[in-house]
């Protein structure tokens, strides 16, 4: 009798990426794993941290994935053997919760189980800082190397082990921030319907514990699977919410919410059923922090649109830009007054707050000028659009390579032979700090970026039609190929 092939799954090797560790459950991601690496990295947060805060305490906390609880209390144990104590969470929370907790309470830091945006067979461990955000390069890279050396901490004294709710204390530091209140009344008015998908994952109940009043969430229950897609804000993984408010049929205006897995990146529906990016929503919300008085620099990553700058310079606003990584961004937040932060990928975060993405935050202050506005998002960014005379479009596709040696061949082809002409357009310039970021001679521009930790290549363009996006991106494809 013939038998299917085995299917072999290679376990990788321990790596930390633009956030955190991710891998697949049962192979890469093992409770024995997370053992080893948790204590290691509270180690290094003590290291780091720990003359600083003068704290011996770790936050654990988890998402609504599949063994997340289970995965955290593992976590939790192997920490606290190390000798720290515990603050344990009673429950799923988003990722920005548990860096608001690691700062409002003085711990080391947080450790955080969750895959973020990834599919379903997907767990991770998210290391984040005494200040609340993520932590630098520098300090995973030293928790990868202890790793490597394979020694084992010194013996102490256990630590100790209690728990905490995420929710309370987080929900009154948003609400402190914004006029939760005006929403709460538009709502109840039936001037603004809300609707929020998100995602089978950790922003559940999140906007109605903030506003105290019920809106319309999809996608509440618990799927580790999340429907066979991923819990990413892009249109492929949100029929449900593009179709209902397509639907809806009131004189009430709609505001369509998405978040991701862990409630650190944000996107949005407008009235009539369009998907915004964060490409869109920062403009949006650049004008109305400003508005609210606050003030500071515009940080963006390499990646973000055209518009951005010139939203800023609208409001006289320097601007600064990261490679992409929100670490990135969490790092000049701590070095000077920034007002926003924001990656095309949906992390917003404010400098007012924690050095951080939060997509609940972010959801909060866009219900917010929706509100103060009486106006539709899709309006308020054709306004923008029309004050600076900047009208473009947006997309970006993963490319997955065969192996991680194609993808050697592609970079140092990049380096030795870079393309002089894209989709038929001369190249005018290259950028090569994160990537390879090629303006055309029509302003367009394309950027490809590799994966640290797999082969996959990231194709990202903006111009001035979706046709000479999807142009472009399919001139990207072929070239790799």
């Amino acid at each position: 009798m013939a038998h299917a092939p085995m299917t072999i799954t290679t376990i990788n090797p321990i790596q930390f990426g633009t956030d955190g560790w991710r891998g697949v459950i049962a192979a890469d991601f093992t409770f024995d794993r997370v053992m080893s690496v948790a204590p290691i990295a509270a180690q290094v947060l003590s290291e780091v941290y720990g003359a600083e805060t003068g704290s011996n305490t770790v936050i654990v906390g988890y998402d609504r994935r599949f063994l997340s609880e289970e995965f955290a209390r593992s976590a939790a144990e192997s920490i606290r053997k190390a000798g720290f104590d515990i603050l344990f969470s009673e429950s799923f929370a988003p990722t920005p919760a548990f860096s608001w907790a690691a700062k409002k309470l003085n711990a080391l830091g947080a450790i955080v189980i969750t895959a973020s945006h990834n599919p379903g067979n997907y767990s991770g461990l998210k290391v984040k800082s005494a200040h609340g955000g993520s932590v630098p390069p520098e300090v995973t890279k030293r928790i990868e190397a202890l790793l490597a050396k394979g020694e084992p901490l010194p013996s102490t004294q256990p630590g100790s082990f209690s728990t905490f709710d995420p929710w309370e204390s987080y929900c009154e530091g948003l609400r402190s921030l914004v006029d939760t209140d005006a929403i709460k009344t538009a709502i109840e008015q039936g001037k603004v319907t809300v609707f929020a998908d998100v995602m089978h994952g950790a922003a559940a109940t999140g906007l109605a514990r903030l506003l105290g009043v019920e809106i319309q969430e999809i996608n509440s229950d618990r799927d580790p699977l999340f429907e066979g897609g991923a819990p990413e804000p892009l249109p492929k993984y949100l029929p449900k919410i593009l179709k209902t408010i397509r639907e809806f049929d009131s004189n009430s205006l709609a505001v369509g919410l998405v978040f991701d897995g862990d409630a650190d990146r944000v996107g949005a529906v407008d009235a009539k059923g369009n998907f915004l990016s964060s490409q869109i929503l920062i403009p949006i919300l650049l004008g109305h922090l400003i508005q609210k008085g606050f003030t500071g620099e515009f940080v963006k990553t390499v990646s973000g649109s055209d518009l951005m700058p010139l939203v800023a310079k609208l409001y006289d606003l320097p601007v600064y830009e990261t490679p992409i990584g929100y670490k990135y961004i969490a790092d000049r937040m701590l070095e000077t007054q920034v007002l926003l932060g924001g990656e095309e990928s949906g992390g917003i975060g404010y400098g007012h707050h924690i050095p951080e993405r939060d997509a609940l935050l972010s959801a909060l202050y866009v219900l917010e000028t929706v509100v103060q506005t009486g106006t539709d998002l899709g309006e308020l960014y054709r306004q923008l659009q029309e004050k600076t005379g900047f009208f473009a479009e947006y997309d970006r596709i993963d490319l997955p390579l065969a192996s991680m040696e194609v993808r050697a061949k592609l970079l140092e082809q990049l380096q030795t032979q870079p393309p002089q002409a894209i989709a038929g357009k001369a190249v005018v310039s290259c950028q090569t700090d994160d990537g390879y970021k090629f303006r055309l001679e029509d302003q367009s521009w394309l950027l490809i970026r590799f994966s640290g930790t797999e082969p996959v290549l990231r194709l990202y363009c903006e111009a001035a039609s979706l046709e000479q996006v999807h142009q472009t991106l399919n001139w990207a494809k072929d070239w790799a190929s």
